[in-house]
């Protein structure tokens, strides 16, 4: 049986299967439709739900205090966990705010790296994009609230010094990872060949403008859509009159056609 699932439910799928050595759960299917449910047991509903009070506490307090006046222990006490629970979802109060996910990051790698042989890497790159798109906007979704308030805070926080490096540091380990998964699905070496680099360095940039076009136009655009429709433009050459450019236009004559038919 095929139904949708959660963000907490792909997660586990991720999880699962990165540490089974199976495809991961950002696949073809995830990225288009629905993918296959799995059983989720009470264990691992809880530990997502420890995960979300830490981050859900983590934003609240860094938004309320600065990052600099937030400490492990403060986070812990709010969330109703020892430090040393804290420690066992993150290894820091950075990571715990942009929601570092190792289970994710090499689920990422391996479907760049395995999904559909013999398709262009950029069609295959934009399709694990828009997923991963997709489930971080469910994770601030599955969050409670508004989840463009939750990015929205995580974004503030930025404007420290040292949230700023670290955020940095963080996106360059993903692109090197990204450009590492590219090469290896390409059969070259990133040191002798600069294509890699060149596409990974593009693909946090179409990530990193489409989070930041999603969050200003509240929402108004599907994140997954945004990312699908930029890769698209990518791959045709970056052309002044693609779709990418008419996406709002287009999703504002949708909602229109849908308050007439439903009135």
């Amino acid at each position: 049986m095929y139904t949708p699932q959660t963000f907490s439910e792909r997660m586990m799928t991720v999880a699962s299967k990165t540490a089974t050595g199976e495809m991961s759960a950002i696949s073809e299917s995830s990225a288009t439709g629905p993918v296959l449910q799995v059983p989720v047991s009470l264990r691992e509903r809880k530990k997502l739900a420890t995960r979300h009070e830490l981050r859900r506490v983590t934003l609240r307090l860094v938004a309320e205090r600065g990052f600099s006046n937030v400490t492990v222990e403060e986070i812990a006490e709010a969330a109703n966990v020892s430090p040393r629970t804290f420690f066992n979802y993150f290894p820091s109060k950075e990571a715990a705010l942009f929601g570092a996910n190792p289970e994710l990051a090499a689920a990422t790698r391996d479907a760049i790296v395995h999904q559909s042989p013999g398709e262009p890497v950029v069609t295959v790159l934009g399709r694990v994009m828009a997923a991963q798109a997709r489930m971080v906007a469910e994770e601030f979704e599955e969050l409670g609230g508004d989840p463009l308030e939750w990015l929205g805070r995580m974004r503030a926080a930025r404007v420290d010094p040292h949230v700023h490096a670290v955020h940095g540091a963080q996106m360059a380990a993903i692109e090197r990872s990204l450009a590492e998964a590219i090469a290896q699905r390409l059969g070259t070496e990133i040191e002798r060949d600069p294509y890699p680099g060149l596409l990974a360095a593009m693909a946090t940039g179409v990530f990193r403008s489409s989070m930041s076009f999603w969050a200003s136009s509240g929402g108004a655009v599907p994140i997954d859509r945004l990312v699908d429709l930029a890769f698209g433009a990518l791959a045709s050459g970056l052309p002044e009159n693609c779709d990418l450019r008419y996406v709002t236009a287009t999703v504002t004559a949708s909602n229109v056609t849908d308050r007439k038919e439903n009135p």
